[in-house]
């Protein structure tokens, strides 16, 4: 080749880089643009009128109070469970009931039976109540104690059961209205288009999923807090049966 031929092959070179860098610098950068969703629980919220804002508005209040209760009740079981652990390995141990009372953790339910089932011991003798015989009258004080540990652990299930029951049809109301402005939104405007249709539908397609959304853990929540419960009373019972035959006849 000769070197004429490569001077002009350079040549050719430098001009095509240099039109290559003027078309980069001529072409506009490419910008991916966001577009908001004009269907979603944002532009529900912003478009919705005041019957839909409540209706919203009282479905979150019954999911945050559904897990607060969820979780409360939770750490309250976690905590009786402690306590039995403890009376097994402490109170039966000790040398009467009232030490092992006070070898239990102050507030427990365990220790609240104990005390009260000491407190009927030593009442006993009385105007009114020497009437009833002693055992009579120890097992109905203990027999109130465990009914008081009993409600205690039930406290909030009855709103859990009541979000799990009624969740769901708050949510169908907010579907039955949105589904009403959608019929609105046509009549209105005299034609079925999708842009009058879309707005309400989905207001009330999210209402319907939201409902269902806080009608589900609260039914779960529901009936694990329960069956826990149960398992939880067994061993407050057996606790209180035992301490009931340590007072009348000394032995477990």
């Amino acid at each position: 080749m000769s070197v004429t031929n490569i001077l002009r092959l350079a040549s050719s070179a430098a001009m095509l880089a240099a039109s290559g860098a003027a078309f980069a610098q001529a072409a506009p950068e490419v910008s991916k643009e966001t577009v908001a969703n004009p269907y979603g629980l944002e532009a529900m919220w912003a478009q919705g009128d005041a019957v839909a804002k409540v209706t919203l508005i009282i479905m979150i209040i019954m999911s945050v109070g559904s897990w607060y209760i969820i979780f409360t009740k939770l750490w309250e079981q976690q905590k009786l469970y402690k306590s039995a652990d403890q009376a097994a390995e402490s109170f039966w141990t000790a040398g009467s009931v009232k030490s092992g009372a006070g070898t239990l953790e102050e507030g427990s339910a365990f220790r609240f039976i104990a005390e009260q089932a000491i407190k009927a011991d030593e009442h006993h003798e009385g105007t009114l109540t020497e009437q009833i015989d002693r055992h009579t009258w120890i097992g109905m004080s203990v027999d109130r104690a465990v009914g008081n540990v009993n409600n205690r652990l039930q406290d909030g299930l009855a709103f859990l059961a009541t979000v799990g029951s009624t969740s769901p049809f708050v949510g169908l109301f907010g579907t039955v209205w949105g589904i009403y402005h959608a019929l609105t939104a046509i009549g209105i405007s005299g034609q079925a288009s999708i842009d009058k249709v879309a707005g309400p539908v989905g207001e009330a397609l999210i209402m319907t999923a939201i409902g269902l959304a806080v009608a589900v853990p609260a039914v779960m929540g529901y009936n694990w807090l329960i069956r826990r419960n149960k398992s939880a009373m067994e061993r407050v019972r057996s606790f209180s049966s035992d301490l009931h035959n340590v007072l009348l006849a000394g032995k477990k």
